[in-house]
């Protein structure tokens, strides 16, 4: 192994921008089946489907209504 290496002609990772971050998310069952029923019809992991699916929501700016009945 060299003791010194020249960086001077590198270049940024043109990718970096796509890098994922892994995070730890509660997701219910149902909606964990759905996804992997989606992966089954699709070929696309069912991982995948979700970060697809949030990309557009971030991309769209989507908002979420919620509204809460009492019982």
């Amino acid at each position: 192994m060299r003791e010194e290496y020249d960086f001077s002609n590198g270049r940024k990772n043109p990718y970096a921008k796509k890098l994922k971050k892994q995070i730890t998310i509660n997701i219910d069952i149902d909606t964990i089946d759905y996804f992997k029923s989606q992966s089954a019809d699709t070929g696309i992991p069912y991982q995948t489907l979700i970060n697809l699916y949030l990309t557009d929501c971030a991309i769209n700016k989507k908002q979420l209504t919620l509204s809460w009945h009492s019982a």
